[in-house]
C-alpha cells in the first residue's frame, strides 16, 4: 500500500487561503485516484474533494465548490488541495487518502490514509 504524508495546515483568518500537500511513496502514485476528507470534531469524515489518475478530472463537495481545488502532480507523487475563501466551518483534520474500489465520495472506497493535518479557521 502507499504510503501518505500531510502537510500544510495552521491558522487562517476567515477569508484566507492555504494549500495542503500530501506526499505519496511505497507505491505506484499514477495507480490511484486520490482523494482529501475532513472530520471536524464530533462530526463524520466526510468527503471533500478527488482527482482522478491523469489530474484533468476532479470531483468536490458541494460545500468547497468553487473555493477549493484539487491537483497532483504526478512526477512528484504529490496531491494539492488549495483552500480559497476559507470559513470558519472548513475548521478540521484534512486527510489524504488513496482510493481502491468503490464509490469516489464514500470513505471506504479508500485504504490508505495520512496522519492527518489540522486547519483552523478563526472569524
Amino acid at each position: 500500500q502507499v504510503q501518505l504524508v500531510e502537510s500544510g495546515g495552521g491558522l487562517v483568518q476567515a477569508g484566507g487561503s492555504l494549500r495542503l500537500s500530501c506526499a505519496a511513496s511505497g507505491g505506484t502514485f499514477t495507480n490511484y485516484v486520490m482523494g482529501w476528507f475532513r472530520q471536524a470534531p464530533g462530526k463524520e469524515r466526510e468527503f471533500v474533494a478527488a482527482v482522478l489518475w491523469g489530474g484533468t478530472s476532479t470531483y468536490y463537495a458541494d460545500s468547497v465548490k468553487g473555493r477549493f481545488t484539487i491537483s497532483r502532480d504526478n512526477s512528484k507523487n504529490t496531491v494539492y488541495l488549495q483552500m480559497n475563501n476559507l470559513k470558519p466551518e472548513d475548521t478540521a483534520v484534512y486527510y489524504c487518502a488513496a482510493k481502491g474500489t468503490g464509490v469516489i465520495i464514500a470513505t471506504r472506497s479508500y485504504n490508505s490514509w495520512g496522519q492527518g493535518t489540522q486547519v483552523t479557521v478563526s472569524s
